[in-house]
């Protein structure tokens, strides 16, 4: 019996209507590949060549590293060879020196098999070599890692290894300097728009106006979680009798990220106007109009570390707010983040940092 298992490569039937759009959709060439020109511009030049180097692929998450590296595997050997040529594991399970010495040295010093005819009737390059994948590499222990490097080395001949990563500086040093290293930039809302209105126009999506730069801003440069979103979205609308339009609301509540209109009323109860800076006139309800804004917050359900995020992104970068109260309201967002974190009471955390923060805006 083999000793490891390479994911399946979608030889079962799936019905398409119960597949997750994310899968649906993903790119079948690096052609497909959104918004990743100078990566896809490379790679393209080594397809034809055929001659790979050690790869590591690095950037935020949803941003094409998973899917350009199996897009790449498919056109280097097309579907007969996939299984046998290319092994994926995903590192933050398999992650120990034990899967090195026995998955993955296993797979790497046997020798590829002869190459047939597709059964697809294309021709594919096939080189003599096969492809290990690691997923979230930077999950791998230090050992493992130290244990990849002579690996990597010993049957470089035969085997070329592709590390995909979040994180560059959780790669050892020695590892990262056998690979050819590509950066993954967010990608960019414009790139994205393209992509996401095509899947709402094969799934058939009813938007109202607005609705889909919204997805866009709120995934913030991941195109995972945009479809994610939307796909979640249609379902929701269309399990309704009639179905109706998805909402900017329902996007709001099912990314978790709190609407602007509810930042801007806890920020106004704090003495801050959201465009031109302090206003105390805003604020002259005192504390119990502060504490009903916060009521509010955990009325709808909302998640007091996402509300405090988001006023620190709104209230800081504000150029009219003096530096005195700005350091006193960021020292009240951190230390409620800490008692967050610590596991205090969501309402309590967040009325003491928004009454410290309404007082701190009167110290100029």
């Amino acid at each position: 019996m083999s000793t490891f298992a390479p994911r399946p490569t979608g030889q079962m039937a799936v019905d398409p209507k119960h597949q997750p759009w994310v899968e649906k959709y993903r790119p079948k060439t690096i052609d497909d590949v959104s918004s990743q020109e100078h990566t896809v511009a490379v790679l393209r030049k080594a397809l034809a060549s055929t001659n790979l180097p050690h790869m590591l692929f690095y950037g935020p998450p949803g941003t094409g590293k998973t899917s350009t590296i199996l897009a790449l595997a498919r056109q280097l050997y097309g579907p007969d060879l996939f299984r046998a040529r290319v092994l994926e594991l995903n590192a933050s399970d398999e992650r120990g020196i034990s899967v090195v010495r026995e998955k993955i040295k296993t797979f790497a010093r046997e020798t590829p098999r002869h190459v047939g005819k597709s059964s697809d009737g294309k021709t594919y390059p096939s080189p003599p070599y096969k492809l290990i994948i690691l997923d979230e590499a930077d999950s791998m222990t230090q050992d493992a890692q130290s244990a990849l490097r002579r690996i990597m080395e010993t049957y470089s001949r035969i085997t070329r290894f592709c590390l995909v990563c979040n994180y560059v500086t959780r790669i050892i040093e020695p590892l990262a300097s056998r690979c050819s290293k590509f950066r993954f930039r967010p990608l960019a809302q414009n790139s994205t728009q393209a992509r996401i209105e095509m899947i709402a126009n094969n799934e058939g999506v009813q938007a109202e106006d607005g609705v889909l730069p919204l997805i866009l801003q709120l995934a913030g440069g991941d195109l995972r979680k945009a479809i994610t979103y939307l796909q979640t979205a249609q379902r929701l609308h269309g399990a309704s009798e009639p179905p109706t339009p998805i909402s900017a609301l329902s996007i709001h509540e099912i990314s978790g990220v709190v609407p602007d209109d509810l930042i801007t009323h806890l920020l106004s109860v704090m003495g801050v106007d959201k465009d031109q800076g302090i206003d105390l006139t805003l604020g002259s309800g005192g504390f119990e109009s502060v504490r009903l804004a916060v009521k509010r917050v955990g009325r709808e359900g909302w998640s007091a570390g996402q509300v405090l995020e988001q006023i620190h992104d709104a209230l800081i970068p504000l150029p009219t707010i003096p530096a005195l109260p700005k350091s006193l309201a960021a020292m009240a967002i951190a230390e409620c983040d800490k008692g967050l974190c610590e596991g205090g009471d969501e309402e309590l955390q967040l009325l003491e940092c928004c009454l410290r923060i309404k007082d701190a805006m009167t110290k100029q």
